[in-house]
């Protein structure tokens, strides 16, 4: 399993580094207006720094036609470095770019998909990565997590190298049924990884093991302490 961060901040993904199996970083350009009118390209390479050269950064591209969108890709890969996993929509223009950059030799990972049908075209078309957009399909009473097993079904049978990177959950719950369903992958946002680590019960389970052991070796003391 790989666990993504769904964001650009730098405070953030510097703390999370260091708490997490960290896999890589995901952004698009709503995740980056977030962030404000930042410097994009020094931005980028600071969390190339902190996540270092083994985990993927995913950097979406914006034009609207396949050229445009090629020489967003090539900016990206040489203002930032050759490892970037661009992200590309999965639409009839985004297919064509995603064929060209994989003829290319770079990393690609589809993206926007709503359908079973985008997502087989994009292992078709050898995406590195498929990210489904979990949440909102829901949203669309779409059945996230059939779609989700149906990629994981395509990729096994058709012997494919492409990963299932799931997104845009709501909750730790979506997060979970994605990978029972085949995900390799998942970027969330902090507040998915927050819930999940801080729920009360967590907390107080902690704190009666602590209280337990006080209670017999004294309080603060602590093993290291024997």
């Amino acid at each position: 399993m790989e666990f993504l961060l769904d964001t650009i901040h730098l405070a953030d993904i510097e703390k999370y580094a260091a708490i997490l199996p960290l896999a890589g970083v995901t952004s698009n350009p709503t995740i980056v207006k977030k962030e404000g009118k930042i410097d994009f390209f020094p931005h980028m390479r600071q969390i190339r720094q902190l996540i270092g050269p083994d985990a993927s950064l995913h950097v979406q591209v914006v034009g609207q036609t396949v050229p445009a969108m090629l020489a967003d890709a090539h900016t990206i890969l040489q203002n930032i470095d050759d490892a970037v996993y661009i992200k590309v929509p999965t639409t009839e223009i985004g297919l064509e770019v995603i064929k060209q950059l994989k003829k290319e030799g770079h990393h690609v990972t589809a993206t926007a998909i709503y359908t079973k049908f985008q997502g087989y075209l994009a292992i078709a078309a050898g995406a590195d990565y498929i990210a489904p957009y979990y949440n909102r399909m829901e949203n669309m009473n779409l059945d996230a997590a059939a779609t989700v097993a149906g990629f994981a079904q395509a990729i096994q049978h058709s012997h494919a190298t492409t990963k299932i990177l799931a997104a845009s959950f709501h909750n730790v719950g979506q997060v979970n049924t994605a990978f029972e369903n085949g995900a390799q992958a998942a970027t969330m946002g902090v507040d998915i990884i927050q819930a999940a680590l801080t729920m009360p019960a967590i907390g107080q389970a902690v704190a009666d093991f602590t209280s337990d052991w006080e209670s017999l070796y004294g309080v603060h003391q602590t093993i290291s302490d024997l």
